[in-house]
């Protein structure tokens, strides 16, 4: 079997049978499961070799955050084995720099590094290798640079005997940094093989010849890395007539054949993993997309292929670190947090924590439900901000997450994106109990509802808009517990909002004026929509230390304008229209509302709700001893109604309408949509 086909730097005297070497090779291959985060510290030990390429100083923020990545990651350590990852690649790095008595071979040494590295699998074994080679020339270069300044390193270089003049060997070093970049390229094709998710799919012959490819791969890479370590090696106590040009044409050549060869591995073996990897994608989206049309017995299936990854524990309970696996999530409702590294802004994150874990009625539903985070990049190659900001926030949120979102298979990623139109927007699609998909996007729904919406179907956030009329209730929700209980209480209630101090301070006035004859009226300011931070800020602290009136924190006023835009992009998908949908056009509204004030005034579950902009607003108050007299009879905001509406008087209503059941929409009184007259009840049994 020749997997090079005729390639002259293939051909080796050691080399004359392959199989038998492959085979010998495949001995010494024993894993027992143990992994690493292969890609994450193949990032650190580019940096390190960045090292030796760059002055020190512009590095060091980004390596130190780098190694900040590094350390919090704890997958990056091996997950069954007890020996550290650093002992293991500390004796890695010692075996590569001494050559013992009669271990002059490089293919025996080869071997026994093989043998070390046993129970890892294929790409763990060439990032620990490269690792190893990496700290031997980091500490190479690191000693050269600090050399000049540094009377410790001028110390230690002078007890190695380093010598003090390089530049006669600058091409054996340029040669070696080619060779280095050849072991790096072929290291990343054997990462992402071994990152398939080969056990999803049936593929033709390409495996079996990729996997040799990866084999010979490895071997050659392994075999590089300790022709690199030799020639820093070699470095130390070399004497000054041995710096010279013909030894260095003989070494650099000696380079440069190990860099033609290992050139030729790697665009064949990139090849091969392409090949593979567009198999493997396509034939995985199909079986996804046929997968999400059948109705499977439970969710298992559906979802070891959306988490297929190199790992059995591929989510994490992001509240305690917990690895977990995909049996966790069986026979519950999983909704999937599809978005960006950096999640969502935070008042919509906050928000939808509080619309969750910390919703009221959420322990009616726990172990139910999971919310499983799956952040995906903007590109390919995740970045070490991406990972940092990953990490930041999986360490902090109340759900499950995918643990190393950056090892998960482009295949997965790309049909999720195929199939529920994914173009970076946050989605939340909701797979049931079966794995069957009930719903491509209710983060609208659950921002709006809440735990109210679980199980979080299309089919139950239509029949909740149907259950619903225009009321305070709906309005304001649970985003406030003192509102929440002022609205249950079924007291009159006020909200209003505007940028305008001086029309604050002129309506809160005329409020007060209205309140001291007895009026019982609740206010509660809640921002505006678009106006700054800093400028709501202002406002909500003159109001909380004149104690104006009732007002909100910050953080809840964009919670209140968070929903009532969920609300509407719920509504629109719906199909519905302002003018076929009531609920719609008073939320459209409001959203809609200028800057100049504004205000609603309604009570708990009562449909008699009335919206007002500030021109409009002041002039029916400043008529209020005109309208006053029918507060007690109408409410105070049906009261207002019949000074701007004549024909709301008190008189017949000849129209009919059917409103569900509600606590507490006995006692309270119905207005007509249509003629504003107060209507009669009657109750109907089912």
């Amino acid at each position: 079997m020749n997997f090079l086909g005729s390639d002259p730097f293939w051909r080796s005297p050691l080399y004359l049978d392959e199989d038998i070497q492959i085979k010998k090779l495949l001995l010494t291959h024993d894993p027992d499961g143990r992994c690493l985060d292969s890609e994450l510290l193949l990032r650190a030990i580019q940096y390190i070799i960045l090292y030796s390429e760059v002055p020190l100083t512009p590095l060091v923020s980004d390596l130190q955050f780098d190694a900040m990545a590094i350390s919090d990651e704890s997958n990056i350590e091996a997950t069954i084995s007890q020996e550290p990852l650093g002992h293991v690649i500390y004796k890695i790095s010692l075996q590569m720099r001494c050559k013992w008595p009669g271990e002059d071979d490089l293919h025996m040494r080869t071997m026994f590094l093989f043998d070390l590295l046993g129970k890892y699998k294929w790409d763990a074994k060439m990032v620990i290798v490269l690792a190893a080679f990496a700290t031997n020339y980091g500490e190479f270069w690191l000693l050269r640079e600090l050399c000049p300044r540094n009377p410790l390193a001028v110390s230690i270089a002078m007890l190695k005997q380093l010598p003090n003049d390089l530049s006669t060997l600058k091409p054996r070093f340029k040669a070696l940094n080619f060779l280095i970049k050849n072991m790096v390229d072929v290291t990343k094709c054997i990462i992402k093989f071994e990152g398939l998710p080969l056990s999803h799919v049936e593929l033709d012959k390409e495996v079996d010849v990729t996997k040799s490819n990866i084999y010979v791969s490895a071997y050659w890479v392994t075999r590089s890395a300790l022709a690199c370590s030799s020639l820093i090696s070699d470095l130390i106590a070399m004497k000054p007539e041995q710096v010279n040009l013909d030894s260095t044409i003989i070494a650099t050549w000696e380079l440069l054949s190990l860099v033609c060869r290992s050139s030729s591995i790697w665009s064949h073996l990139r090849q091969q993993v392409d090949l593979c990897h567009e198999q493997i994608e396509r034939k995985m989206c199909q079986k996804l997309l046929e997968l999400f049309k059948e109705s499977p017995i439970n969710n298992q299936e559906v979802l070891h292929m959306l988490f297929a990854s190199m790992d059995d524990l591929p989510l994490k309970d992001c509240s305690s670190q917990e690895k977990l696996g995909v049996s966790e999530l069986e026979n519950k409702v999983v909704v999937l947090l599809i978005s960006k590294p950096e999640l969502l802004p935070i008042e919509e994150l906050l928000f939808l924590v509080q619309q969750t874990y910390d919703h009221p009625l959420n322990k009616n539903y726990k172990g139910n439900y999971e919310i499983v985070w799956f952040p995906i990049s903007y590109s390919d190659t995740w970045t070490d901000a991406e990972v940092r900001c990953f990490n930041f926030f999986s360490n902090y949120m109340p759900w499950y997450s995918i643990r190393q979102p950056w090892l998960h298979s482009s295949a997965v990623v790309n049909s999720m994106k195929q199939a529920w139109n994914y173009k970076g927007e946050p989605l939340m699609v909701v797979l049931d109990s079966r794995g069957m998909v009930t719903n491509s996007n209710a983060i609208d729904t659950v921002i709006s509802w809440g735990v109210w919406a679980y199980p979080f179907s299309a089919s139950i956030e239509e029949q909740l808009w149907e259950e619903q009329n225009w009321t305070m209730q709906l309005l304001i929700d649970n985003i406030d517990p003192l509102l929440a209980s002022w609205v249950e209480e079924d007291r009159d209630l006020c909200i209003y909002g505007s940028e305008n101090q001086e029309w604050i301070q002129e309506f809160i006035s005329k409020m007060k004026e209205i309140k001291s004859t007895g009026v019982q009226l609740e206010m509660v300011y809640v921002g505006n929509r678009n106006r700054p931070d800093d400028h709501v800020r202002n406002i909500l602290a003159s109001i909380a230390e004149e104690k104006l009136t009732g007002s909100l924190s910050f953080t809840t006023t964009q919670f209140f304008w968070l929903r009532l835009e969920s609300m509407r992009r719920s509504k629109l998908r719906l199909r519905k229209t302002a003018d076929n949908d009531h609920i719609l056009d008073e939320v459209s509204a409001l959203l809609d509302f200028s800057d100049s004030g504004w205000a609603v005034i309604g009570k708990g579950s009562s449909t008699d709700i009335l919206q007002l902009q500030g021109k409009e607003l002041m002039q029916c108050l400043n008529l209020f001893s005109q309208w006053g007299n029918n507060v007690a009879k109408l409410g105070f905001s049906g009261a207002i109604r019949s000074a701007l509406e004549p024909s709301s008087l008190p008189g017949p209503c000849s129209h009919s309408t059917v409103i569900p059941y509600a606590e507490g929409l006995i006692e309270g009184t119905v207005i007509c949509e249509k003629c504003k007259r107060p209507m009669k009840k009657f109750i109907v049994y089912e």
